[in-house]
């Protein structure tokens, strides 16, 4: 897709009013940007400089994103050179440099600043151009397709699917599970339409934080080094551990936090799945690091208890939704992401009014 400079005029269909819409809008950013640099004098006159493809745009905000061209190439799979040579002509385009370097690397120029708004804003636009043609053709068969961290799939979306077909009970879903980054891939290659993972950011795809979900140290309330509930990561490090997925964010997460601190994990059991590490857990057979979401239950109930530590920062993490930013989203798509956002919603206002109820409760004076 290209978008004109002056001079350059299109032939839009009037009748149109959605197209109509959504190609002024795009327009409209344009001469923005034209405006801020892309044209230059000649003569006291503006002189455009040539025309601005979506390639580039999305280029460049994968470089700016990754901080290097070699990172970008990767994020977006295609080679380096290619990406060099987008931005190499966009920035003909614009008539200025968008990058610099320096000794702590590549910075975006004063004039790639100014850029990045608009064309951050512009594939937003772009997106809900394609959007809006999208919906006016029939609803695409086959189900929607959905694909989710291993965690999410066993403690989040059970509860939430039950609401989700009660709203909408002719939506097939398929669900297919993977680590963070398995789902990321399935949204990139279109194998899913929506992704729900763990701490997810690409130029790639949309990205909505639901929730928080950190990582909480837990054990059997009547373990020994459970009774404490506080220690040292030192101390920790000699105590029985319990760790899972290997290469899984949780796993990195985990050993990062051990190995930033000089210190070797005592590593008692090594097992597949979080449910398993759980149970293992709960059976006193050592401790784990464990997602906030996967033990809420058993925190509640007194099953399990959690140990603070004192000399470590904490392993914070977000439950994101993301789809792929220039992919039209179907009805059944968007309706899902509109339930799945309302249902987290309410469930943060419960939660925020019962911890209201406990605190007010245990300041009232005993009769």
């Amino acid at each position: 897709m290209q978008f004109p400079l002056f001079g350059q005029t299109e032939c839009l269909n009037r009748s149109d009013n959605i197209y109509l819409s959504a190609t002024m809008c795009l327009i409209v950013i344009c001469v923005q940007l034209l405006v801020r640099g892309s044209l230059k004098s000649d003569g006291g006159k503006l002189k455009a400089t040539g025309t601005m493809e979506i390639d580039q745009i999305k280029t460049f905000l994968a470089v700016a994103t990754f901080g290097g061209f070699h990172r970008a190439a990767e994020g977006l799979r295609i080679s380096q050179p290619a990406v060099s040579a987008r931005i190499k002509a966009l920035e003909e385009s614009l008539g200025t440099s968008l990058f610099a370097r320096s000794r702590s690397g590549l910075t975006l120029s004063e004039a790639g600043r100014i850029l990045r708004p608009y064309a951050e804003e512009l594939l937003r636009t772009a997106s809900l151009a394609a959007q809006a043609v999208h919906e006016l053709k029939p609803a695409g068969a086959g189900p929607l397709q959905i694909a989710a961290a291993h965690s999410i799939s066993v403690y989040f979306l059970p509860d939430f699917l039950k609401r989700f077909q009660r709203a909408y009970p002719k939506v097939v879903i398929s669900i297919r599970a993977g680590h963070s980054k398995e789902v990321l891939e399935m949204v990139l290659n279109q194998e899913a339409e929506i992704g729900l993972a763990r701490s997810l950011n690409h130029p790639e795809v949309e990205t909505q934080s639901l929730r928080d979900d950190p990582l909480l140290l837990v054990g059997h309330p009547k373990h020994a080094p459970t009774c404490s509930r506080r220690a040292r990561l030192e101390e920790v490090a000699n105590w029985p551990l319990v760790f899972y997925e290997r290469g899984s964010s949780d796993w990195t997460l985990t050993h990062g936090l051990f190995r930033r601190a000089g210190l070797v994990p005592n590593v008692a059991l090594e097992v597949d799945t979080i449910e398993t590490a759980k149970r293992m857990v709960d059976r006193g057979l050592g401790m784990a690091f464990l997602p906030q979401l996967a033990v809420g239950q058993e925190l509640s109930s007194g099953k399990l208890a959690t140990v603070k530590l004192l000399d470590a920062e904490p392993l914070g993490r977000s439950l994101d939704v993301i789809h792929r930013r220039h992919r039209p989203l179907r009805k059944e798509a968007q309706a899902f992401l509109d339930v799945i956002r309302e249902a987290v919603k309410e469930s943060s206002t419960i939660k925020k009014r019962t911890r209201r109820r406990v605190r007010q409760s245990s300041l009232r004076p005993a009769r």
